[in-house]
């Protein structure tokens, strides 16, 4: 009942999507360096360029940046380690800010670190963090970099500022739900609406997970041949894993990744190692579009044509196997999986947004 009324939302839906546009903005650090220059913000420039490319792809991310004159006040402060520490992964409004309950930890862009939120018990239109008042919200925004500026003395955030103490009543933020919105956006504009719309459908089940790697069809794909995805996406879904292109590429065939359909599985039927995914095949199907879209949490990839279950029984020897059970009106008979990777979750995401 629930994947036809879900086809049913979709393909309505799908009447009124626009049509895609360009592939949307992914910072860099080179960028962010740039912005942050513009604006003012010397010191967070500087150290926006000493910073590797790896922790800024994907996106988006929010800057709370201090002043130049702030961070020169501490001076055993490392200017990159500020950067991080003020930095957050997703797309942070001061209007959602304000929303958040007082004392709420948002995870940064520094491993293990967080953030407070607070306001002015007096003067709720005060937002702090750290202890540092916003007083020039959104001076940058373009959908995927927002800037507040900071005023007051910044240091730096304990080693456990994300463990909650006996005087913390609220729990550590899970960004998995902003990486969810985040996802879902940037595939409408990118040519998967129907996937994205399917994506939102399906929350619930995403937003306890700690990550995870999709495989999609866009929406041309879907309408000529891949109607059977709609009713089939959380077969497509691998939880808790976020597997990126060179990931996929390492994994030895016969590889099973586990899927949100719970016992039934993917299989890598042919390994990589040509590059770009050559000639990789997972359920004998190519992935034509790797890294479609990706950021902290989730990341997604192309396909042709959906996934077929590999271990549907044909019809003429449907007697030969015994049915072991049925999920979503496909039933399948029970194979040995013979090299089957672990959850990479280290902790659980229990608190989705």
């Amino acid at each position: 009942m629930e994947n036809s009324l879900l086809i049913v939302v979709i393909l309505m839906a799908s009447f009124f999507v626009a049509s895609a546009l360009p592939s949307p903005f992914s910072p860099t650090a080179t960028m962010l360096a740039s912005i942050l220059r513009s604006l003012g913000f010397r010191e967070l420039s500087l150290a926006a360029h000493s910073l590797t490319e790896s922790p800024w792809s994907g996106g988006p991310y929010t800057i709370f940046a201090p002043t130049d004159a702030s961070i020169s006040v501490c001076g055993s402060c490392s200017v990159s380690r500020i950067l991080l520490e003020h930095t957050l992964p997703g797309a942070f409004s001061v209007t959602y800010l304000r929303t958040l309950a007082f004392g709420t930890m948002l995870e940064t862009m520094a491993p293990g670190r967080c953030v407070t939120v607070t306001s002015d018990l007096l003067n709720s239109t005060k937002l702090f963090i750290g202890g540092a008042e916003i007083d020039r919200p959104n001076l940058f925004n373009n959908g995927f970099v927002v800037v507040h500026g900071l005023s007051g003395f910044v240091s730096h955030l304990p080693a456990f500022s994300c463990i909650q103490g006996p005087a913390h009543a609220v729990p550590a933020f899970s960004i998995m739900g902003l990486m969810l919105r985040d996802a879902s956006r940037r595939l409408r504009i990118s040519g998967y609406s129907v996937l994205a719309l399917a994506l939102r459908v399906k929350y619930a089940d995403l937003a306890s997970l700690h990550n995870a790697t999709v495989f999609g069809l866009n929406d041309e794909a879907i309408f000529a041949r891949g109607q059977a995805y709609v009713r089939d996406v959380r077969f497509h879904i691998v939880p808790n894993h976020l597997l990126m292109d060179h990931d996929l590429e390492e994994l030895p065939a016969d590889t099973v990744l586990p899927t949100l359909e719970g016992n039934q599985t993917l299989a890598v039927t042919t390994a990589g190692g040509g590059g770009f995914l050559e000639p990789m095949r997972i359920n004998h199907v190519r992935i034509t579009s790797p890294n479609v879209v990706h950021n902290l949490k989730i990341v997604v990839h192309g396909l042709s044509e959906p996934f077929p279950h590999l271990n549907d029984p044909p019809a003429a020897e449907s007697s030969s196997c015994e049915i072991q059970g049925s999920m979503d009106g496909y039933e399948s008979c029970a194979l040995p999986p013979t090299l089957e990777i672990q959850s990479t979750a280290e902790i659980d995401d229990r608190h989705g947004f």
